[in-house]
This record gives C-alpha cells, sequence and structure tokens, in this order.
C-alpha cells in the first residue's frame, strides 16, 4: 500500500474513533459510544460504505492511545509475502477445517508452518475461513468459553482433572479400553505439570501422575480437584496430608475456578486428540510418548494470551521451587488400612495373611503398604510403629487395583485337534464304519 494511502487510512480511522477518545471519558460513556459507532456506516478511503465492529473499534481506540496517529496506519504483515506467493495454503487450510472443524486457526497455523515452514497469521487464516464460510461456529464446533482465575506465584494452587480421550488398545485384555487423562496444571504459570494416559480411573493412576508432577516441579501449596472418585479416595487425601498440601474439591455442578483447566482440555481435544485420531493410536505407551512431547515442546512453550509468556518461562522465573524429602515422598504414597489382629497374631489384607507380633493379639492396628509390592507392610498401632508384617499366606503380590504387568503369550504346541478328528473322520469312511473307541486312542495305544 503506498504512503499516502497508509495516511489516508489513518486519517478515516481517527475520524471513526474520534468521539471516543476524548480524554474526560469516562470507561462506562466510551463503551456506550463505541457501541454507537458501530453500528453506523462510515464512508471508507475508496468511497464504500460500511459498518465496523466494537472490537474494531475498541483496537483503533487502544492504538490511538498508546501510540497517535501513526498506530492507526496500516501494519505491513510478515506473512504478505508468503500469502502472496503460496495461494495454495489456504486451500490446505480450508481442508484442515472441513476435516476436523474444530481444529483453531492456531492450530491450522501450526500445522501449515510445521509441514511447510511458513507462518501464516492466525487472523488471516480466521478471516479467509470465515469468508468461505468455514469458520468453526457455522460447522457446528463446540466454542464454549470459560472463566478466569490466577494464583499468585508458581506452585500455589495446582489443578487436577480427568479427561476422557479415545479407545485404544490394551496390551493386557482382548479389544480396546477408553483413555483417562490424568493431568495437572500450574494456576499461574499455566504450565502443565505433568499428564499421562491411563486404561484405567482409579486412585493408584491419580495418584502415580501426582508422584511424578512433584519430582519433576517440587510440592504445591494446595492440590484443587473435583468431586471424581479418584479424587475423593482416601490415599489420595493421606498423600496430601503427609506432605502437607491442602486438598480442596470444587463444588458439585459449579465450574466456578475451573475455566482455565477447561480450556486446557479444549485445547487438548482440539490440537493434540485430533491429530492423534487422524493417524491412529497403536497403545498406551505411544499415546503417553506423543503426548508427553507435544506437552513439553508446545503447549509448555507457546506464548499464552493472557501472561504473555511461555508457561514454562513463567514458572521458572520465580525460582527454585521446594523439593521434596525422597523418604517423605515414600511414605505419602503408600497406603494404609485399619485391621484387627486374630487370636493366632495374624491380620488379612487383600486376600494376604500376615503374622505380626503376638502382644498385637486382640488389638486394632494400621498396615501401611506400597501397593505394588504387598511382600512389605508395615505395622503401626497408637501411633507409634509396632514392626512388621511378616508374609503368612501371599497371594497377591499387588493390589487388586494395581494394573498387573502383561504377561507373555503362552507358546504355541501346533496341536490341530479338529484337523486330527477330520482325517480320522475321512479315513473311516473309506474304510467302513467308524470306530469311535479306535478315534480315541492314539497310535501308541493309549487314551488321551
Amino acid at each position: 500500500m503506498p504512503k499516502d494511502d497508509h495516511e489516508a487510512t489513518a486519517l478515516f480511522r481517527f475520524a471513526v474513533i474520534a468521539e471516543a477518545t476524548t480524554r474526560r471519558l469516562t470507561p462506562q460513556e466510551r463503551g456506550q459510544i463505541v457501541r454507537e459507532l458501530s453500528t453506523r456506516h462510515h464512508t471508507c478511503p475508496d468511497g464504500s460504505t460500511r459498518t465496523i465492529s466494537r472490537n474494531t473499534i475498541d483496537r483503533w481506540v487502544r492504538a490511538y492511545q498508546s501510540g497517535g496517529l501513526d498506530a492507526l496506519r496500516p501494519v505491513v504483515r510478515s506473512d504478505v509475502g508468503a500469502v502472496r506467493s503460496h495461494p495454495e495454503l489456504f486451500t490446505e487450510a480450508a481442508a484442515l477445517r472441513c476435516e476436523q472443524p474444530a481444529r483453531s486457526a492456531t492450530q491450522i497455523s501450526n500445522i501449515l508452518f510445521a509441514r511447510h515452514g511458513i507462518r501464516v497469521s492466525e487472523r488471516t487464516l480466521r478471516h479467509q475461513l470465515h469468508r468461505r464460510g468455514l469458520h468453526r461456529a457455522a460447522l457446528g464446533a463446540d466454542m464454549r468459553t470459560f472463566g478466569r482465575y490466577e494464583a499468585a506465584h508458581p506452585n500455589e494452587r495446582w489443578i487436577g482433572d480427568v479427561l476422557s480421550g479415545p479407545f485404544v488398545p490394551h496390551p493386557r485384555v482382548a479389544g480396546s479400553r477408553k483413555a483417562k487423562l490424568f493431568l495437572i496444571v500450574d494456576d499461574h504459570s499455566r504450565l502443565l505439570v505433568h499428564g499421562a494416559w491411563s486404561p484405567e480411573e482409579n486412585a493408584r493412576a491419580g495418584q502415580m501422575v501426582l508422584r511424578t508432577a512433584i519430582h519433576r516441579r517440587g510440592v504445591p501449596d494446595q492440590l484443587y480437584l473435583d468431586n471424581g472418585s479418584p479424587f475423593i479416595a482416601a490415599p489420595l487425601a493421606r498423600t496430601c496430608a503427609v506432605l502437607g498440601i491442602r486438598l480442596i474439591h470444587s463444588k458439585p455442578y459449579a465450574p466456578q475456578g475451573r475455566g482455565k483447566q477447561e480450556r486446557l482440555n479444549r485445547v487438548i481435544r482440539d490440537q493434540f486428540l485430533l491429530e492423534a485420531e487422524a493417524v491412529g493410536i497403536a497403545g498406551f505407551d505411544e499415546l503417553n510418548d506423543r503426548f508427553a512431547a507435544w506437552a513439553e515442546s508446545v503447549v509448555n512453550c507457546r506464548i499464552h494470551r493472557e501472561t504473555k509468556q511461555t508457561p514454562i518461562a513463567r514458572f521458572q522465573a520465580a525460582g527454585p521451587t521446594r523439593s521434596p524429602d525422597p523418604a517423605l515422598v515414600t511414605e505419602a504414597f503408600r497406603w494404609s488400612a485399619q485391621r484387627m489382629v486374630t487370636k493366632t497374631a495374624t491380620v488379612s489384607l487383600s486376600g494376604n495373611r500376615y503374622s505380626v507380633e503376638p502382644a498385637l493379639v486382640g488389638q486394632r492396628v494400621e498396615l501401611r503398604y506400597d501397593p505394588e509390592d504387598m511382600s512389605v507392610v508395615s505395622v503401626w498401632h497408637e501411633g507409634l510403629a509396632a514392626g512388621v508384617a511378616t508374609p503368612f499366606v501371599l497371594s497377591q503380590h499387588t493390589h487388586p487395583s494395581v494394573p498387573q504387568a502383561a504377561r507373555p503369550p503362552a507358546p504355541a504346541t501346533g496341536v490341530d485337534y479338529l484337523g486330527l478328528v477330520l482325517k480320522a473322520h475321512n479315513q473311516a469312511a473309506d474304510e467302513g464304519p467308524i470306530s469311535y473307541r479306535d478315534l480315541a486312542t492314539n497310535t501308541d495305544g493309549e487314551t488321551p
């Protein structure tokens, strides 16, 4: 655009907003004027008339207040050359939106950059897709919005949630299982602290994600969760109590305070799950590997719209986090159960029987154990250590709620029983009446 046209555009924009730039106006009065200006028809420098949206007028007012008339001049975008030289990018962008209507302009821009090394602005993509009738609202995509909140510093409050995902092949059972994503977000920095996909939605799966998050990022002051069954279980309450974490549950049917988490859930659905399902998911290991790479290299490294920083940079700006005592962490993630000692000085736990000190007969004791190794159980009585529980009958090495390791397939014997029956039947048909007694006897004369 020639310089004279830039000047004419700037003057036109100021003429539109002039009434709203008076310094004596209160915010309420300026808002009323802007709303009225958005309903007028304005004559453009080329002689055409059009209405201008309130958002655009607000943007022009802010630009003029911060930079004067020069700030109203059109800005030459860095992607203009790319757009003019590669019009096929918009065709590909349209195909990407039609393939998955929930794809945002940001995600489409990222895909084009990853494929072609050319960055097209989100605003340009959004405008071109809207002109072609391919905006997400027209295609029926979910456009819900959620509230805002922010903690004062990193690790002041972590938000946890479980997100339902696709059906994924399971290594231990036939068929597929619905994947559940346990994830934790730092409220201040918007950092995705840790997340993992699991075929199980139970307390142990949630504990393992929390344990990894603590090892990576330190101990939070608060843990803010919903009322799902994995989050109201006693083991998680014990974990938080041992580590000094304040456990907070949101009120049922009250999403206030969870807007940031819901926003991230939408980003995961729109940008990760859409692409993962498009290429197919071989199993949980592959799904977790891809999610970890995407979380660290994309989500935690992008500039956040509200903070104007990357989540990882904002998280690290506050300095080192509080590191936990390893022994305390080990104790925090053990489970606890109350049992009555029998007359034979034994206790039962998840199908196993253990012997304890005879002096504890008839007493109620606390058993503390790692659900992934039930061969080691410590005994506590009235808050004091009372030795260990020695395995007497150990039928379960892990707690029933802990997933077992996948068993290797049994070696094939190569026996085709029905083929043997068919062969004997055909021979008998050729030789005469079938003798089923002979059929049941092998060549060595032995009855199997």
